[in-house]
């Protein structure tokens, strides 16, 4: 054994000294830098822009912790979380006990946010270099507004999620630990200030730019900054500005909510809610007049990068029904779902009036058939009975139902290749209604609503209805599955008055909720920020 290992000494020190005597050798290969990317044309800032748009998808199709998108739902009042079907991340938002300032979701959000803050800002930071030539200043603008919504898009997160926190405009260049909380008002101004640049010189939504020859129409247009713009001013409490922004879109008529049949499945069974969220019927492209904002997905076996990780909200969302004897996997059902959780009884029971279109059976599945041929059962009802109910046979939102021949890896289902609407019309009204409520514009804000309840076949609403609590009653009837719930709750001051007044029992005789209180209306700041920071003090949130 010591003759190899001589053998082996002689032959590495023979190939350090022939190295050593190439010039090249010395070259210095810098994979890693604080400096900004220096960017000086336009394929650069564009291939910076792609880079920007990839890496917020990761928001919304992270998989590396399967209950990632749970987190955003489950402790709330329109979900709990399934003991049997848990993964381990979304615990804490549950067992609010649990929630400490190490928490993995957390942390991860944080980092998302100021990973896409110092993105963004090498882009502004050259493309509002004066000594960049060779391009329009309308050009230059274009570029600034796109790269401007993203870190108005992440500090509006931010300050939801955590209050106060560091404001950085301009690329780190060298390492830093002495960051400190800024004011929310320095936050809210800068929110401010991106997302009004933005909503000024981003294109009109007939005119962004596409991604692929021409198919893609994932990129931002003026009226997203007007939407965001909208719920941040909510959010600061500048309702007035508020009910102008979401205002803008809806008299824009660039939008028109669905009210009738319409795309691939219009001749099949079904209403015209439930054809927004038909695979291939999602894009403006493919007549959804309604979408402002789509996350385009593509099956990765045939568009490479047409993914990003592996979106998991059908197996989140979606029951595990194949689980019952008798039934096989089916994409009318939805494909594999895993059930991770499950929709409150408030939501199941008591959210929607007789014949509401948002919960017909092509919207919420509450009934299943036996639909394997080789069982004696077959197409007959399978019972809605004991435990299968909370997650097998669960009634489940049918947004996230998508086709097999989609997925790469068939029947297994772990990725979901189905787009994501991230703006729509129905939320804006939403958005116009809560602006006009608290301002105490009651009747307006009836009208408001009164579009949403006439496509949707439901009862009228009056003025004296009109409360915070009726908006964000009528948010979860029409964007449940949709809308980052968690987000919601914690912008107007709700989650912990509603989640316990509506999610207190799931049916098991347990509480689906504990340990929550008021300071869980903000997450705690990580403590690895906290001790890296050494040379000053980034101070943790009350509570944690």
């Amino acid at each position: 054994m010591k003759k190899y290992i001589n053998i082996l000494l002689v032959m590495v020190v023979f190939l350090l000294t022939v190295s050593s005597c190439k010039k090249d050798f010395l070259k210095e290969d810098v994979y890693s830098s604080y400096a900004p990317e220096t960017l000086a044309d336009s394929l650069g800032f564009e291939a910076s822009l792609t880079g920007l748009y990839n890496h917020f998808s990761n928001f919304y199709t992270y998989s590396d912790n399967q209950g990632w998108l749970s987190v955003w739902q489950v402790g709330t009042d329109v979900a709990f979380s399934i003991p049997s079907q848990t993964q381990g991340v979304e615990v804490p938002y549950s067992s609010y006990n649990s929630l400490i300032s190490t928490d993995f979701a957390a942390s991860y959000t944080w980092s998302f946010a100021y990973r896409m803050i110092n993105n963004a800002n090498v882009i502004i930071a050259n493309v509002e270099n004066p000594n960049l030539g060779g391009m329009s200043q309308p050009g230059k603008d274009a570029i600034d507004a796109e790269a401007r919504f993203f870190r108005g898009y992440a500090y509006n997160m931010l300050a939801t999620l955590y209050g106060r926190v560091p404001l950085i405009t301009a690329p780190i260049t060298v390492p830093k630990t002495d960051f400190v909380r800024a004011s929310l008002d320095s936050i809210n101004n800068q929110v401010a200030l991106d997302l009004n640049f933005a909503a000024t010189k981003l294109p009109d939504i007939d005119n962004v730019k596409s991604n692929s020859k021409g198919k893609m129409y994932e990129r931002v247009s003026k009226y997203a900054a007007q939407q965001l713009l909208a719920e941040a001013y909510l959010r600061m409490g500048k309702n007035d500005l508020a009910e102008q922004q979401a205002q803008a879109v809806i008299s824009s008529g660039k939008f028109s909510l669905i009210t009738s049949r319409y795309g691939t499945r219009a001749n099949q069974p079904g209403d015209p809610f439930s054809d927004m969220f038909i695979y291939g019927n999602e894009r403006r492209s493919q007549g959804n007049k309604e979408a402002i904002w789509v996350l385009e997905m593509e099956n990765p076996s045939t568009v490479p990068g047409g993914i990003t990780n592996n979106p998991q909200q059908r197996r989140i969302w979606g029951a595990a029904y194949y689980q019952i004897t008798g039934m096989k996997i089916a994409d009318s059902l939805g494909g594999r779902g895993i059930s991770r959780l499950r929709l409150s009884n408030w939501v199941l029971y008591g959210l929607y009036p007789p014949g509401d279109m948002r919960n017909s059976k092509y919207n919420i599945r509450r009934q299943y058939w036996y639909n394997d041929p080789a069982s004696p059962k077959y197409g007959q009802p399978v019972p809605y009975t004991g435990s299968d109910t909370l997650f097998r046979l669960t009634p489940n939102t049918t947004k996230w139902y998508d086709l097999l021949a989609n997925n790469s890896d068939g029947e297994f289902g772990f990725a979901m290749t189905k787009d994501i609407i991230l703006m729509r019309l129905g939320e804006t009204y939403l958005l116009l209604a809560e602006a006009l409520v608290k301002q105490g514009k009651l009747q307006a804000a009836a009208d408001a609503i009164n579009m949403l309840r006439t496509r949707a076949a439901a009862p009228q609403v009056t003025a004296a209805e009109m409360t915070l609590d009726f908006i964000l009653d009528e948010r979860a009837r029409e964007l449940i599955g949709e809308e980052n719930r968690r987000m919601t709750l914690m912008r107007t001051g709700k989650l912990v008055e509603r989640a316990l007044a509506l999610n207190a029992n799931n049916g098991t005789g347990t509480t689906p909720i504990t340990g929550l209180t008021s300071k869980n209306l903000l997450l705690p700041i990580p403590k690895s920020e906290v001790d890296l920071n050494k040379d000053a003090k980034l101070d943790q949130n009350p509570g944690y």
